[in-house]
């Protein structure tokens, strides 16, 4: 496993994180086996967030942080955590936002569900324009002060929204964010417009969740066969998936599979190891939900793409920007 600096910051990560949204995995036994296997493979930064359940209920809110902290244990001290806040946990007027009301109770039941002491890196989940900037990085800033957090990161922010946070943190003195995390796939190439020249000016770090692009780079689908019903598209996304997988979207598949048959690879190491190769990109989050899915994605690090075959995937997906529904970004299988 190889690690990098996160970013600009002196933590060293693995570049493929576990993310632990589980969207497709019902089975708490099997969902701790997956974090097993990922520490036992060198994975040494796992994914969370306050929202994450299993299978997308929303009564199973925070059991993606409860199931870590039971897994971890004594290994606690080996890893990175993130976790996020904004999204809604409930449907109280305070249940959501990055206020600092909500950010400072929601960081506590986090701490509680992880077992831990600190959140090794703290991100604002999502855009929220009713709390002030001010408010929320003063707020990210008292938790570093306290210990409870050590690093600060954001989600889905436009590189722009990014300059202007780093631009009040620095006004109030604050730790500076560390971190982006967008999704970016050969489906989805929008960050290079302005995310990357962005990063490359700051030093920040990206965290690419939905490299697979939300599955579709999977190796599983097909644009002439429709999924079945036990996958993501197969079930939810279903009524729209014809409509995704067609035109430059299943050239782009296409080309993936091609080289994955001349590679002696598969789709979803090629299409990882493709947003791997972009030096702008810090890490990748795995979004798998088995131990045979994270097997795959782990041999992604392994395979250097050569040049005239990176040639063929930038062609086909110059200029991409596939843009899927926001809840389901995070899923990649």
């Amino acid at each position: 496993m190889k690690y990098v600096n996160f970013g600009n910051a002196g933590v060293k990560v693995s570049r493929m994180a576990l993310g632990l949204g589980l969207r497709g995995q019902p089975d708490e036994k099997e969902a701790a086996r997956l974090v097993g296997l990922a520490l036992d493979r060198g994975i040494n930064l796992l994914d969370c967030a306050n929202v994450y359940g299993m299978m997308d209920d929303r009564a199973n809110i925070g059991k993606s942080e409860d199931l870590l902290g039971r897994v971890l244990g004594a290994r606690r001290d080996d890893v990175v955590i993130t976790s996020k806040v904004t999204g809604a946990i409930g449907p109280g007027p305070n249940d959501w936002s990055t206020s600092r009301y909500h950010m400072l109770r929601e960081v506590e039941r986090s701490l509680r569900r992880l077992q831990t002491d600190r959140i090794d890196v703290y991100l604002l989940h999502s855009i929220d324009e009713t709390t002030a900037d001010e408010e929320k990085f003063r707020a990210l800033d008292d938790l570093v002060t306290q210990g409870k957090v050590r690093y600060v990161g954001v989600c889905n922010y436009q590189a722009w929204q990014v300059v202007q946070a780093l631009r009040v943190q620095d006004r109030l003195n604050a730790s500076p964010l560390i971190t982006v995390q967008n999704p970016y796939s050969l489906l989805n190439r929008s960050l290079e417009r302005e995310m990357f020249p962005m990063a490359r000016a700051t030093g920040l770090g990206i965290m690419a969740y939905s490299p697979l692009g939300v599955g579709l780079l999977s190796g599983r689908y097909a644009p002439d066969t429709m999924p079945e019903e036990s996958t993501l598209w197969g079930s939810r996304r279903r009524g729209i998936f014809r409509d995704v997988l067609r035109g430059r979207a299943a050239d782009v598949l296409a080309a993936v599979q091609g080289v994955a048959a001349r590679l002696g690879a598969t789709v979803a190491q090629v299409a990882q190891a493709w947003v791997l190769a972009q030096p702008e990109i810090t890490v990748i989050i795995s979004g798998a939900d088995t131990a045979q899915q994270l097997e795959d994605n782990l041999g992604a690090l392994e395979l250097t793409i050569p040049a005239e075959e990176m040639d063929v995937l930038n062609r086909v997906s110059a200029g991409l920007s596939l843009v899927l529904d926001g809840s389901d970004f995070e899923s990649d299988r």
